[in-house]
């Protein structure tokens, strides 16, 4: 066990929830476009976000929040729901499924031997193409992209208060999270909901500042009861129609891979291995991971991952899982908090979106793009996830482009038996899937 004291944890807790508690106000903005109650989401996300935190720090002892994942969300409104046609108790049984998948892959130590099947170039695309993806969904809840019947997308006047609004409020969130201010993107966020009101009364355009039934004329108070009703609402049974089966593969290596090289990552950063050099309780973390997931279907939300800003906490001196006990406990009193958090527009949000895009774009330098072999593939699925609007068809094309490549090229040999079966069933979804 590392070296640490009770104050230490403590402060790396508050540190962390500072740096993922963005996810309260984003996760029901998001899923709510899928016809969720915002409500309900909100009870959904922090009670996910709670049980998961706390399972990692008492189970796994690892000083790593747990939440509803940033590009799951939006495969879940976007791509399974809004593209698909599914319902949203459909989807959530995908999210179910994928849960029962993970942890029968974690608890049997398969889910890290699959991972190695993929391609790393591969991983780094995918990656970044959800994260370019994020960005593009924040764009247009800012009103900045707009639908253009000419070119199919365009930009919005910079004359619209709406666009000026957001381009302020972007600057200051990057310079709030350049300056490494704890809490900087929920802070940036707050200050963009206050800078957003006006516009509804001096403009007489409320669009962006979506209070939904409350204003501040007639808003009642800021505490209201937690709202449950999305819990057991998942279609299990539903779910587990042909057409669907692609939506659970991509909830699942998407998450998969996302966990697997959180973990890495943040092990890596604070040198959190065991005596074999494998990243601390790695199966256990895992099985946490997995068990997030599953129950993320249950209770109404996208799937849970492990968040890679648990690394602000492990900065802070977190080496414990009092690190996310403490974090988890921080996310239970904002269940009560609905009618406050409503208020926040998407105009707030927008700018989060556009920095996780960043944070998630990252991978894509260590790409060898002076090797088109690998180069294209892999830029096929980075530009196919925004461009299809679509996580599910970028994986595909960029699995099933590389695996061209290295037949064509007689380097079949390194394709491995797991990558032949994921391609095998990439292109019966091309097929069939439709």
């Amino acid at each position: 066990m590392e070296q640490s004291s009770i104050k230490t944890e403590v402060l790396a807790g508050i540190s962390t929830f500072l740096a993922t508690m963005y996810i309260i106000v984003v996760n029901p903005a998001i899923l709510s476009q899928a016809g969720m109650s915002y409500n309900a989401v909100l009870t959904s996300t922090v009670l996910l976000s709670f049980f998961s935190s706390l399972m990692m720090g008492i189970y796994a002892k690892n000083p790593i929040v747990v939440a509803p994942g940033m590009g799951m969300n939006a495969f879940f409104t976007f791509t399974a729901v809004k593209g698909m046609g599914m319902t949203y108790q459909t989807a959530l049984g995908a999210v179910f499924w994928a849960g029962v998948f993970f942890l029968v892959l974690s608890v049997f130590n398969i889910r890290s031997q699959i991972s190695k099947a993929i391609p790393q170039s591969l991983r780094y695309a995918i990656s970044a193409g959800i994260g370019l993806f994020i960005a593009f969904i924040g764009f247009q809840n800012a009103h900045v992209i707009i639908d253009n019947p000419a070119t199919l997308v365009g930009m919005s006047s910079f004359r619209d208060p709406i666009g000026i609004t957001f381009w302020i409020g972007l600057v200051i969130m990057t310079t709030l999270v350049v300056k490494q201010w704890k809490g900087g993107i929920i802070i940036g966020i707050l200050l963009i909901s206050l800078m957003a009101f006006p516009i509804g009364r001096l403009w007489g355009d409320a669009s962006a500042v979506n209070f939904g039934s409350k204003t501040l004329i007639n808003f009642t108070g800021f505490f209201s009861q937690p709202d449950f009703s999305l819990i057991g609402s998942l279609d299990i049974l539903g779910s587990l129609k042909f057409s669907f089966i692609p939506v659970i593969f991509a909830f699942a290596f998407t998450d998969m891979f996302d966990s697997l090289s959180t973990f890495l990552g943040l092990a890596e950063a604070a040198g959190l291995y065991d005596e074999s050099g494998e990243p601390r309780n790695v199966k256990k973390s895992l099985v946490t991971d997995a068990f997030s997931t599953l129950f993320s279907g249950i209770i109404g939300t996208s799937p849970g991952t492990a968040y890679i800003e648990s690394a602000v906490g492990i900065e802070q001196g977190g080496r414990t899982g009092l690190t996310a006990i403490v974090a988890g406990l921080l996310f239970l009193p904002f269940m009560f908090l609905g009618p406050l958090i409503s208020l926040i527009p998407s105009i707030a949000t927008a700018p989060a979106l556009i920095i996780v895009g960043v944070f998630m774009i990252k991978p894509i330098a260590k790409i060898d793009w002076g090797n088109l072999e690998e180069a294209v593939p892999c830029f096929l699925a980075f530009v196919l996830i925004p461009f299809s609007y679509s996580i599910t068809q970028g994986i595909i094309l960029g699995f099933i482009f590389w695996v061209l490549m290295k037949v064509i090229f007689a380097k079949h040999r390194e394709i491995s038996t797991a990558l032949w079966i994921i391609c095998l069933f990439s292109l019966i979804f091309l097929i069939y899937g439709h």
